[in-house]
């Protein structure tokens, strides 16, 4: 039986976090709310929250103005390819810490972690002037290169791997299954919760990149959404409706794909931290 002052702590963490969700949850709101008012109500004083009237011409309008489609592409193809290049070389590296032994291992894992604390503005120059120089400037592979593989990543799937006995990698070994597909077939399909995990911080990270695209894209094709939405901005005014409109589209993916695989992500982290 539970006593009255664990009811009280129960009680009282379930407060906060509801008030924590709705003060996460209003900024939303209101960005949805504003892209379906009309110029007059978005700054009618006081502000209301809720529009008199929907009014769906700012999501007419963005169609119209900006070639929305055409960079919306651009973010799918760079977002796509770079999380499947991330999961891949990611789990390939830390297949390679986890279960195999070799000379300097660990120095070299350590070193590997140790460029987590590298900011990654300061590598900025020297990828860009590299790029340069391979003629990769303004093409999807100037993102999709820097984003194809994560330490981060590497750390996450290492300690997954860790957790998966020894005995059925060696299992497979004695049956005369190659080292590629014992990756393949069955260390990957015991992955699926932290992969999914990976994957949507990876998605989440390149979709909502703004820095390098804006650095490395050049054309205004080649724009992604980040970097498209930040031009609504105008030197004189900004119509704060259309900007709300083309928010609340670029957002929609990000939740669609954190609501799909969230249930992933506190089970892979919890099971990750249980060998070193």
């Amino acid at each position: 039986m539970r006593d009255d002052k664990d009811i009280g702590r129960s009680i009282w963490f379930n407060i906060l976090a509801l008030l924590g969700l709705v003060v996460t949850i209003i900024p939303f709101l209101w960005m949805l709310f504003t892209s379906v008012k009309s110029p007059e109500e978005i700054f009618v004083f006081p502000p209301k929250i809720f529009p008199k009237k929907f009014y769906f011409y700012n999501y007419v309008k963005l169609f119209k103005e900006i070639a929305f489609f055409q960079h919306f592409k651009n973010t799918f193809i760079v977002t796509i390819f770079s999380v499947l290049l991330n999961l891949f070389l990611s789990s390939l590296a830390a297949f390679a810490f986890a279960k195999y032994e070799f000379k300097g291992k660990k120095t070299i894992f350590t070193l590997l972690l140790s460029t987590m604390m590298i900011p990654g503005q300061m590598t900025m120059i020297p990828v860009f002037l590299l790029l340069k120089k391979l003629g990769l400037l303004n093409t999807y592979l100037a993102l999709i290169l820097t984003s194809a593989v994560s330490v981060y990543g590497i750390f996450l799937i290492r300690q997954f791997m860790l957790s998966i006995p020894d005995e059925l990698i060696e299992a497979a070994r004695v049956d005369g299954c190659p080292e590629f597909l014992i990756f393949i077939k069955i260390v990957l399909p015991l992955c699926k919760p932290i992969l999914s995990t990976l994957g949507i911080f990876a998605f989440m990270g390149c979709w909502n990149d703004f820095l390098w695209p804006l650095i490395v894209m050049i054309k205004k094709e080649m724009y992604t959404l980040t970097v498209a939405l930040a031009n609504l901005n105008s030197q004189y005014a900004t119509d704060y409706g259309l900007l709300m409109a083309a928010a609340t589209i670029v957002v929609l993916p990000v939740l669609i794909v954190f609501f799909i695989g969230q249930k992933f992500i506190i089970r892979s982290i919890m099971i990750s931290g249980l060998k070193e």
